[in-house]
């Protein structure tokens, strides 16, 4: 079902405000507020870069939301930082298979055309995509090869990648989404911001105090 003129301003405002959002003084962010530690810090899964990610799950309307902002903001991180999304499970069966969805719509190389329309499905369009043969369905309805994304849907590498997945969840301590952290050390809070340009304000705040705690050894 396509875009309503609402969804369609709302995805474009919301790009225009993460793109301007100016990036608050790294002075200006108060621990327990904005941000906590994480303790023991965890270590980027690209040496020598600083790792961003973003947990989230397509059955999240918050996430439904962020995601249009996330990508823009992403795509102007700099050169010395990396960004991935963790897809959550939080021990559901039903979000299981849609962190299986988004790894293995990696594979097949559909993710980036469809990982909109997924969370539209989902969260707009009330669609059930939380077994395997509703999401083959839905997928056929898409121009989706059904039978080359069946052969990686449980496959052994999309599998340990949805279990590193809810290890990063533990190890980050992780009880909600969505959910951003920072370095391996600080997970974003966001407590009384004013939507998601500032959330991601906020990481943009936390970049730049990484780099400098990074320097100061």
């Amino acid at each position: 079902m396509p875009l309503t003129r609402r969804d369609f301003q709302r995805i474009i405002m919301g790009a225009v405000a993460a793109a301007l959002f100016p990036v608050g003084a790294v002075s200006d962010l108060v621990e327990g507020r904005d941000w906590r530690r994480v303790n023991p810090r965890r270590p980027s899964a690209t040496a020598g870069k600083l790792e961003v990610l973003e947990f989230f799950a397509y059955g999240c309307p918050h996430c439904a939301d962020l995601n249009p902002l996330i990508e823009p903001w992403a795509a102007r991180l700099p050169h010395d930082v990396t960004f991935r999304r963790i897809p959550v499970t939080f021990g559901r069966a039903a979000w299981a298979n849609l962190a299986r969805l988004y790894f293995a719509l990696n594979v097949t190389g559909d993710l980036k055309r469809l990982d909109q329309s997924i969370f539209e499905a989902v969260i707009r369009q009330r669609r059930g995509l939380y077994t395997e043969k509703a999401i083959l369905a839905w997928l056929g309805e898409q121009g989706v090869d059904t039978a080359a994304f069946a052969s990686v849907f449980s496959s052994f590498a999309v599998e340990t990648q949805v279990a590193q997945s809810d290890a990063l969840v533990r190890d980050f301590k992780i009880d909600g989404v969505s959910a951003i952290t920072v370095d391996g050390r600080y997970v974003v809070l966001g407590h009384g911001a004013k939507g998601f340009a500032e959330i991601l304000g906020i990481a943009d705040g936390l970049i730049a105090m990484a780099r400098t705690e990074s320097a100061n050894g």
